[in-house]
């Protein structure tokens, strides 16, 4: 009776979960370009850190752009709609990943930089797609034992680190962009600081549409502040094409070197951890429970994209902890969004006039956004370290000492760039990757694999006008969540 109660509405008919709501076609489109625009930065910084690394000529380095933003859009449908037993069905967006950064700069410059290097990166991302879409498919009870290394206390520690290694690239945003010119111009900081304020003004206002578009128009009035002072230039948008398709492997075959592999292979089980806290989270906000089946989903989800991102001449997937801070701030539950946003970036992968328009916002108006959405990815991952017991002392040493391990490549850099191996360097010169690997093996260390299934078997509250329409005191009770593909029918938990 009680699962009956859960799937049925007072008037009878079957409950939708938020995140299975179509909006109206206007809400979809505009909360989907408000993905894109939070997300934009974020997706394009590394294929130009790397494009640039290897020497890339300007119309390669647009090209690697172009294909970047179409991968993502397929990525991000893939995540959000789901494809059979393939993508989590939760309001994640995908983009690559900041932790194959230093590794792919290693293996490309190693191969001699240029389009050959991409050749032996891409090589290299197409063998660890493959290889992250093939464990997600694992026996459920062999990949339920690889799950219990990643508890509440790992995920939400890797969550904790993403947001606090992120909110210095919102920083560096709002201080007009590493290696700019004018970086560190206070110019730069009063957009930033006027485009934080208006956000925070809007959410103050307490408007739950205002409040759902507060990144949107913040972006959109601090970029036109900009351009009335003369600071936005747009003239990149005359001078790019209309049309930029991506082609498979537009640069050559790709080269598979054993090296190289090995090492994104390492990239990849550090991108598990952070998609498994992502969804964690986003599922913590939304109030759908996550189950050892749904993160498998997501994981293939992952791989595939990944693997699909070396064919189609971009990098490693991972889902984007950027936008879970937005989909906190703007409480907009619905995957469907994401699906719209995925639209939108195949269409600016297509029109690189149309994504220069997207690129012409400052740094400083992006910055200003950038810092309170990354300030939020880290509060993600302090709400589910509060489930935590932090009061015994080995959960507060793993937090502690992983937080300690994240912090460790940007406060002393000379460690890794004088002091180490370059091929090693490569690897650890990561917040997210040290952090995360402390996590685990602290993990280990205090608690072991912990009890199997603590993930799994998740309970939802009944809502309570459903509950008093039961009939009997079981249906008033917590009941267990189907889970696998039976996902989509839960119950909201609010």
């Amino acid at each position: 009776m009680a699962r009956v109660a859960a799937r049925l509405s007072t008037d009878g008919e079957r409950s939708t979960h938020p995140v299975d709501e179509v909006l109206p076609l206007p809400k979809l489109a505009l909360y989907g370009f408000q993905h894109v625009l939070a997300f934009y930065a974020g997706a394009v910084i590394v294929p130009i850190i790397v494009g640039n690394a290897l020497k890339l000529s300007p119309e390669q380095l647009v090209y690697l752009i172009n294909a970047d933003l179409f991968t993502c859009g397929i990525a991000s449908i893939i995540q959000a709609w789901g494809i059979g037993r393939i993508g989590a069905r939760l309001p994640l967006i995908q983009g690559v990943t900041f932790t194959a950064v230093s590794p792919m700069i290693a293996i490309g410059l190693g191969a001699g930089g240029g389009t050959a290097a991409l050749l032996v990166i891409y090589g290299a991302v197409i063998t660890a797609g493959i290889a992250t879409f093939a464990f997600a498919w694992l026996p459920a009870k062999a990949f339920r034992t690889v799950m219990r290394l990643f508890p509440p206390v790992v995920t939400g520690t890797v969550i904790t680190v993403l947001g606090i290694v992120l909110i210095p690239v919102g920083l560096n945003d709002a201080a007009g962009g590493l290696g700019s010119p004018d970086f560190g111009d206070p110019k730069n900081f009063a957009y930033a600081g006027g485009t934080m304020l208006f956000i925070l003004i809007l959410m103050k206002i307490g408007k739950p549409f205002l409040s759902s578009i507060s990144i949107l128009l913040g972006l959109v009035v601090g970029t036109t502040v900009a351009f009335l002072l003369g600071d936005a230039k747009f003239g990149d948008v005359s001078n790019s094409d209309w049309i930029g398709v991506t082609t498979p492997f537009h640069f050559g075959a790709p080269k598979f070197e054993w090296f190289p592999i090995v090492l994104m292979l390492i990239v990849m089980l550090i991108t598990m951890v952070e998609t498994t806290g992502d969804t964690y989270a986003v599922g913590d906000i939304v109030g759908k429970e996550v189950d050892s089946e749904t993160v498998a989903r997501a994981l293939r989800a992952d791989g595939a994209a990944t693997a699909l991102g070396g064919v189609l001449n971009s990098f490693p997937y991972v889902a984007f902890a950027e936008n879970v801070g937005l989909v906190r701030m703007t409480k907009v539950k619905s995957r469907f969004v994401v699906v719209a946003a995925g639209v939108f970036m195949i269409v600016l992968g297509l029109l690189p006039k149309a994504a220069a328009i997207v690129a012409a916002v400052p740094h400083g108006v992006l910055g200003g956004a950038a810092t309170v959405m990354f300030a939020m990815v880290a509060l993600a991952g302090i709400q589910t370290l509060a489930k935590v017991d932090l009061k015994e002392e080995k959960n507060a040493l793993i937090v502690g000492v992983s937080l300690a391990f994240a912090l460790l490549p940007a406060t002393v850099p000379v460690f890794f760039t004088k002091h180490m191996d370059p091929d090693l360097s490569s690897l650890l010169n990561s917040g997210v990757t040290l952090g995360a690997t402390a996590a685990i093996v602290l993990n280990l260390i205090f608690n072991g694999l912990g009890k199997e299934g603590a993930h799994d078997a998740p309970k939802v509250e009944l809502p309570a006008q459903v509950a008093a329409a039961g009939d009997s005191a079981d249906s008033a009770a917590a009941v267990p969540a189907p889970s696998g593909e039976g996902e989509e029918a839960r119950t909201p938990a609010s």
